[in-house]
């Protein structure tokens, strides 16, 4: 067997990027052409390096006609710039950090977010030593403009707004929340990774959207992925600030070695053409008119999935969604993450949520344009789903291994209590070389995290992350 031939191989085990049922991860577009030609210009570029711009112009050129498109999506000045990002996680990243290094004279930073805004700017947070004031959000699991704008104050260096929140799908009161930040004189991020290349043709299309763009004034920056909407290969986002003067601490320079002056302006340095060149070939080939059409049949796919839900008993929609994510609930006639896993078995891969600052658990599905020619074979398994979760029942979790959890400590989990804890649930199995067998099915394993405090979910899948990723001694050694 050869490389490409075990490659096809291991690649059957893994879910399908194509054909619209895979609801979380990917975004198809559902059209086999463009994919190609994102694929052959991704080949093509896969040994250029956009770290220097003057040894490969063309991915230049590439880059700045990306921003110039979303530009015109975002309501953008004619003073507006942009980088290209390996994703929506680096432009958030790059966001924050920009923002306190525009600030050198406060030592302790801070940021003001809604505690539905991605977890990337936790991991921002983290990273930079800018400290994260999450602020409850409404009954509408939208940002409370009111409460962020109480708790900006002399350490605030950046207020951060979601278009849509990824989790529940609704747009924050951007306008609201961006003319707080400006009266105090702090920068406004948007994050807009999943929203931004669709939300502004739903507008085009009729469909209500609240104000979000630079449109607004007082939005600084915004985020928006282009291997979401876009339907662009992975992994591209595009990151854009209003004027130059906001992007430029985002730049860093160093010519303190005796190598060539290092010169970035994302967290990379080496940065493969292979993405931005697929990036661009997809949004060549589809155009503004390729992409409104995608965006009706995606909301299409969208309104068709919320009847189906509202017409399912013992399932409600958690709150109308703004874009293309839709998020459900059940009652106690079952529970999510059974209903999750049946849809899985019949071919709907989708996305459990846990519990959350007093919201139970929930399920969530990406939806995209390509959904839409299977949403017959959607409803029907969405049915038999919630009467095979009613029939199971919910899923109970043994009360010894609800102890065995509580008498752990998160910022202590050794290897030993780990494993005493895989030892005590019984459910993650050893193969015969000691690695982690993944289980056939999620329920049991995502009702165990449910009951843990958010400390000990973060501790509990960092361990089992650390133990799934081992060295291997298989044929590729």
């Amino acid at each position: 067997m050869n490389a490409l031939e075990r490659l096809h191989l291991l690649q059957a085990g893994d879910l399908p990027v194509h054909g619209g049922r895979t609801l979380a991860y990917v975004y198809d577009g559902g059209d086999a052409e463009v994919d190609r030609v994102g694929r052959e210009a991704v080949a093509a570029y896969a040994g250029s390096n956009a770290l220097d711009p003057t040894a490969f112009p063309s991915l230049l050129t590439m880059e700045n006609e990306l921003i110039g498109f979303a530009a015109r999506l975002l309501d953008a000045p004619d003073t507006v710039v942009g980088t290209v990002t390996s994703g929506g996680t680096e432009s958030i990243l790059l966001a924050v950090q920009g923002a306190r290094d525009s600030r050198p004279d406060i030592e302790r930073p801070t940021m003001v977010i809604p505690s539905t805004a991605h977890a990337a700017f936790h991991k921002a947070a983290h990273y930079f030593g800018v400290r994260a004031v999450a602020v409850p959000v409404g009954p509408d699991f939208r940002a409370d403009p009111a409460a962020m704008a109480a708790v900006i104050d002399d350490s605030t260096v950046l207020v951060v707004a979601s278009a849509p929140s990824y989790a529940h799908g609704v747009i924050d009161p951007v306008s609201e929340i961006a003319a707080a930040a400006s009266a105090a004189g702090v920068r406004c991020h948007v994050d807009a990774c999943i929203g931004g290349w669709v939300l502004p043709y739903a507008a085009r299309l009729g469909r209500p959207v609240r104000k979000w763009t630079f449109a607004v004034e007082g939005v600084t920056s915004i985020s928006v992925d282009t291997h979401k909407y876009a339907y662009a290969p992975k992994g591209t986002s595009l990151l854009l600030h209003r004027d130059a003067a906001l992007r430029r601490p985002q730049f860093f320079a160093s010519a303190a070695w005796p190598g060539y002056t290092m010169l970035n302006q994302t967290t990379q340095s080496t940065r493969s053409g292979g993405p931005i060149a697929g990036t661009w070939a997809v949004v060549t080939t589809i155009g503004d008119g390729g992409y409104l059409r995608l965006a009706g049949e995606v909301f299409e796919a969208v309104d068709r999935i919320v009847d189906a839900i509202a017409a399912e008993p013992g399932l409600r929609l958690v709150v109308a969604p703004d874009s293309t994510l839709v998020t459900f609930a059940t009652d106690d006639s079952c529970d999510p993450f059974t209903v999750t896993d049946e849809l899985v078995s019949r071919g709907w891969y989708v996305q459990p949520q846990l519990a959350f600052e007093g919201q139970p658990a929930s399920v969530h599905l990406s939806v995209s344009a390509a959904t839409r020619a299977h949403l017959d074979d959607f409803t029907v398994a969405l049915r038999e789903s919630v009467t095979a979760a009613r029939e199971a029942g919910p899923v109970v979790v043994d009360d010894d291994v609800v102890a065995f959890i509580a008498a752990l400590d998160p910022a202590a989990l050794s290897d030993a209590a780990f494993d005493g804890l895989l030892a005590a649930s019984g459910l993650v199995g050893a193969s015969a070389d000691g690695s982690l067998e993944l289980p056939s099915r999620m329920a049991p394993v995502n009702a165990m995290l449910d009951l843990a405090s958010t400390a000990m979910r973060e501790a509990l899948l960092v361990a089992f992350l650390d133990r799934l990723s081992r060295p291997s001694t298989g044929p590729a050694a």
